[in-house]
């Protein structure tokens, strides 16, 4: 049974849980052996927490039999995911007292005081920590490929990357290592891993997963969200229950406006209005994923959906829309630095031989924007969303490659 729970769905593990058919002892110890098994191959995992996930089973364990004695109210009591193990990434996502390296060899002994908002709201609910993830260095692109430790592969074809930046946490999932991981996205980082490793990745609306960064509370403007990676829709949406939310350490976060989030993937999709761009815009896309989409938004129209093809005009060409977000992440990257020197980590001083030359530029050409500069970019901004409020005016989902 503890084996065969690598792969199934984490709301039946947390029913299983719950219910005392499936022992938190067991469930971990069955993750632990498959990342044995397994993270040799993929790398998915840099820092495991074998001792700390084996206690917090064990406390797991206790508390769901005593709970059970007290009664149904009791077991509630616990957590959604109370047993579970998960994954969190190495990037701007720590865990007090665990290593944290941003997949930076700058970073390699960081050991962080605090946790992120979204970590903790996890724990909170019963999850077990089992290891960090990998990531690019400070997640700045979509492979993940570190100094540090390496890439990460997709579990299906070794040879091949799990792309990124969260692609330790996809690989991770996707391979049966954990039930449910947290990613983070600003430009793809949750959905193209989740596209390369055949796993569910939600980004969240801006605001909806709480952040208090600091000493920056405006630091994840307006790129950074974190959300879940998992195998099934339901799982996103227990992961998704338990993290969103608003915190008062976040001056950005989203009001609790009542999403059912357990109720949505239930909802029948009968009504649903379908858009679907086959290159949102005009970005290039692989004749191979161009094929494999359209037979998915079939599908939805053979299900009886109303599918309509649209037409996006981004008000710019697709290389003007990607420089222009290059731009503000580089501005993102150039700030977190200038927060490190003064700290006495200068990345662009004593460090700059020690990061990927590609992360350097985005830092230098970050201190080379004028804040007038990155400000007039919202501008096109505007334009694009402009672009996309226009299509959900008239539909519910836009479909496109990823």
């Amino acid at each position: 049974m503890a084996h065969a729970a690598c792969f199934l769905p984490a709301v039946e593990l947390a029913r299983l849980v719950r219910e005392g058919e499936l022992s938190p002892v067991e469930l971990v110890d069955a993750s632990l052996a498959r990342i044995d098994e397994r993270n040799g191959a993929l790398n998915a995992f840099v820092t495991r927490l074998d001792d700390a996930a084996r206690a917090g089973a064990r406390a797991a364990e206790e508390a769901v039999t005593r709970a059970r004695r007290e009664g149904p109210d009791a077991v509630a009591a616990l957590g959604p995911l109370v047993g579970l193990p998960v994954a969190v990434k190495d990037l701007f996502d720590p865990l007090a007292g665990v290593r944290n390296t941003f997949g930076c060899r700058v970073f390699a002994d960081f050991v962080p005081d605090a946790s992120a908002t979204y970590v903790e709201r996890l724990q909170a609910a019963g999850a077990i920590v089992v290891g960090k993830t990998n990531t690019p260095e400070f997640g700045h692109k979509g492979v993940t490929d570190n100094r540090l430790f390496g890439p990460t592969s997709t579990p299906f074809d070794l040879s091949r990357n799990a792309a990124g930046s969260s692609g330790g946490s996809a690989a991770a999932v996707a391979d049966g290592l954990v039930p449910l991981a947290q990613g983070s996205d600003g430009g793809g980082s949750i959905r193209i891993p989740a596209a390369h490793c055949g796993v569910v990745g939600f980004k969240p609306s801006f605001g909806r997963v709480a952040a208090a960064y600091r000493p920056d509370a405006f630091l994840h403007t307006p790129f950074l969200h974190a959300g879940p990676l998992t195998r099934t829709v339901a799982d996103a949406a227990l992961m998704a229950s338990v993290i969103c939310g608003p915190h008062p350490g976040d001056p950005l976060s989203l009001p609790d406006d009542g999403v059912d989030w357990l109720g949505a993937p239930a909802r029948e999709a009968a009504g649903l209005r379908v858009a679907y761009s086959p290159d949102l815009g005009g970005f290039p896309v692989e004749p191979e994923v161009a094929a494999v989409c359209a037979e998915a938004v079939a599908a939805l129209a053979g299900a009886g959906l109303s599918v309509d093809g649209v037409s996006l005009d981004l008000g710019a060409p697709h290389e003007q829309v990607t420089d222009l977000w290059l731009e503000q992440m580089a501005v993102l990257y150039a700030a977190t630095a200038s927060h490190f020197a003064d700290a006495g980590v200068d990345l662009l001083g004593d460090h700059r031989d020690a990061l990927c030359p590609e992360f350097v530029s985005l830092l230098e050409r970050g201190d080379a924007t004028s804040a007038v500069a990155a400000k007039r970019g919202d501008a096109l901004r505007t334009q694009v969303f402009d672009t996309f409020q226009g299509v959900f005016a008239e539909a519910d989902v836009l479909c496109c490659p990823t």
